[in-house]
């Protein structure tokens, strides 16, 4: 595995979604490197992907309420645990869960293990609520991918907040979530 500056040189082949990932972040100016690799389906294959990134990789997940009414996309570093029930008396929502794939494709044009921040540039009509763990940015840099899950990039922190994040729409909620024995 490389790690390289930006987009391909050549996208044939690539997914549309991965396209429009690239061409978003280049038309923001965003500086980003990129790995591509086999399909990193969990947190553990994602090992020696993490080791050539160098930057906190992020958990993205995909929650809902009981009644599939309200969405949040959760950023939290890859190896913190989390209870629901403590996420959602932080945010004052009933009986988190993970949201069904349909939801993932519905409304961020991904699909289960690719869940991925940058998702968030297809939820035109912001859905989704975005959810960041404070933890996610003591880092210079964090990893994610770009809604496929056989690439993943390198991206500045502060890119994230100040470019990404404004541009997709999405008004942040830092949370604070302690980490309980796994």
């Amino acid at each position: 595995m490389e790690l390289v500056n930006g987009r391909p040189l050549d996208c044939v082949g690539r997914l549309e979604k991965e396209v429009r990932v690239y061409d978003f972040l280049d038309g923001l100016g965003v500086f980003y490197q990129r790995i591509d690799h086999e399909a990193a389906m969990t947190m553990e294959a994602c090992a020696a992907i993490d080791e050539v990134l160098d930057a906190v990789i992020c958990k993205n997940l995909l929650l809902c309420n009981r009644q599939c009414t309200a969405f949040y996309l959760l950023m939290i570093p890859g190896d913190k645990h989390f209870k629901t029930s403590e996420l959602s008396k932080k945010i004052g929502s009933s009986r988190l869960s993970f949201a069904a794939p349909e939801y993932m494709e519905k409304y961020l044009d991904i699909t289960p293990g690719s869940v991925s921040v940058l998702g968030l540039m297809n939820d035109q009509g912001n859905h989704v609520k975005l959810l960041i763990d404070e933890d996610v940015l003591k880092g210079e840099y964090f990893g994610c991918h770009p809604c496929i899950n056989t690439s993943s990039l390198r991206i500045r922190i502060s890119d994230l907040m100040e470019k990404i994040i404004p541009a997709m729409g999405h008004e942040p909620t830092l949370v604070k979530l302690e980490n309980p024995e796994a």
